[in-house]
């Protein structure tokens, strides 16, 4: 059988506030897509997804793609680059023409796209995706190519995803300074979804928490878009932070117990197991001196730091109007869904099924890079990979103020969902 062949290369970084991860993958003539390298090193100079201190950002970025380069045998130049926080909002803005019955034509399309980009008003925010959803005609919903068709009005919803101007110019001078041109700043929502939900899940409506070591993003998903997003400024790290202060111990150690013996979960047996502490990041051992910490006492602490994340999160769902029954799923990927117990944890708490996303669809990937910590280095590749009308380029970067007419994104959050579930 001959070998599928190249025709396109598609590269990726997630900048992280624990790790910075690249990714070389290939789509090959039979379109499918196949990783040729990856690389990943410590985050440093990043904190809470923003660029703290761009020399040291810049070094773990070039460090994890001279990693990827070196496995794949190329160079790369241009990369598509995921961002997690930075005042992340989601609006839609919706649009319509009048066309007195007359059948559409590619012209009217593009008059009613137009008038929708300039229907968009940013509020001094930039705009990273642009994007128009399902048609309408006449006031029904749903229509994918209007073309063709007979209608009196022709409307549409412009999908808009902000963020403030200065984290994302920051992160773009970062991956700039490791001489990579970047190709589009993608919000890590966006790219995940694409990674571990699958279609019917994003039009039936789903909820996506991405919990990172930093950050936790929590997204819905209806009609095959994202139509909201809340940030929280917490994390994994957070539960290993509680761990080295409880307990008196180094970060290192705090992090090696979190994911060897630490669960969001608790059992009778875990008073009866006593854990020892480990070297610090010096190779270090703990000496005579290391407390006694038996697994009850660790996972009292893992379960308190966990208990207020999850009520954040359920707090950030019903702002979003993801209510009803008990059905509507949740899916949990990032970091710290690799925590015990976390899935099961959260189910009880929220009262909603959980399962934990999986990056998928990408062959090749290495064991090291398929759990949920990569699924929106794995998302960046697949939006990438795919087409899609975006009104993004020419874009005034310099928002205006939100016009008063325009409905809240609550409100409208609101309606879709009691239009869909």
């Amino acid at each position: 059988m001959k070998a599928a062949r190249v025709e396109k290369l598609i590269s990726a970084i997630d900048i992280g506030s624990s790790k910075v991860s690249a990714l070389i993958a290939g789509r090959t003539d039979t379109g499918e897509l196949i990783v040729l390298g990856t690389g990943q090193r410590e985050s440093r100079g990043v904190t809470r997804g923003y660029v703290s201190d761009i020399e040291q950002a810049e070094l773990s970025v070039r460090h994890a793609v001279e990693q990827a380069e070196r496995i794949a045998g190329i160079n790369i130049e241009r990369v598509w680059v995921g961002m997690s926080s930075g005042g992340l909002d989601s609006l839609l803005a919706p649009v319509e023409i009048e066309l007195g019955g007359d059948r559409i034509t590619q012209e009217d399309v593009d008059q009613l796209l137009q008038a929708g980009r300039a229907n968009i008003h940013t509020g001094g925010k930039m705009p990273l995706h642009i994007r128009p959803t399902l048609y309408s005609l006449d006031g029904v919903g749903g229509v994918a190519n209007p073309v063709g068709l007979h209608a009196d009005r022709l409307g549409v919803d412009i999908h808009v995803v902000l963020a403030d101007q200065s984290p994302v110019r920051n992160i773009d001078m970062t991956v700039r300074a490791a001489h990579l041109d970047v190709e589009s700043i993608v919000v890590a929502p966006v790219a995940t979804g694409l990674a571990c939900l699958t279609a019917e899940e994003r039009e039936l409506g789903v909820a996506l928490v991405e919990f990172g070591a930093a950050v936790t993003n929590v997204s819905v998903f209806i009609g095959g878009m994202l139509v909201g997003l809340e940030t929280i400024q917490k994390g994994a790290s957070d539960i290993t932070d509680d761990i080295a202060s409880t307990f008196g111990i180094r970060r290192a150690q705090a992090e090696r117990l979190k994911c060897f013996h630490g669960s969001a979960l608790t059992s009778p047996r875990d008073h009866q197991e006593v854990l020892e502490v480990g070297p610090d990041e010096n190779g270090t051992e703990a000496g005579t001196h290391a407390p006694r910490i038996t697994k009850a006492q660790l996972n009292a602490v893992v379960c308190q730091r966990v208990d207020g994340i999850v009520s954040e999160i359920g707090r950030a769902l019903k702002t979003l109007g993801f209510s009803g029954p008990s059905s509507h799923q949740i899916v949990l990927t990032g970091g710290g869904a690799e925590l015990k117990g976390i899935a099961e944890h959260m189910q009880g708490a929220l009262g909603r099924t959980v399962r934990i996303g999986r990056p998928a669809g990408l062959n090749g990937v290495p064991e090291a890079h398929a759990g949920p910590a990569f699924s929106t280095l794995v998302g960046l590749i697949h939006y990438a990979a795919i087409d899609r009308v975006d009104l993004k380029s020419g874009y005034d970067l310099h928002g205006e103020h939100m016009p008063s007419g325009m409905p809240s994104l609550f409100e409208r959050i609101k309606r879709a969902i009691r239009e869909n579930f």
